[in-house]
């Protein structure tokens, strides 16, 4: 039996509590979390993680919201749909 290949990272976008902000940054990264940017004084960060490994995440205490970033493709200015 073959095991399950990891999924490819996603992005996501978590809000943490900011007076935690280092604690709850150290445990995220313990569960899987590559940190890709820190707005530590709003309590915000941005990173990649495996799919799966989101629910872990979210069960981190101090976690208050994760997303999936969004990424929006807009046609270019001279295409037909507008």
């Amino acid at each position: 039996m073959s095991e399950a290949s990891p999924s490819e990272p996603v992005g996501v976008v978590l809000a943490v509590d900011p007076d935690r902000f280092a604690e709850v940054v150290e445990a995220l990264r313990r569960a899987g979390l590559t940190v890709t940017g820190e707005q530590p004084i709003v309590g915000t960060l941005s990173g990649t993680v495996a799919e799966e490994r989101i629910p872990v995440l979210e069960a981190i205490d101090g976690v208050e919201s994760l997303d999936r970033e969004r990424v929006i493709r807009l046609p270019p200015p001279d295409s037909p749909i507008q």
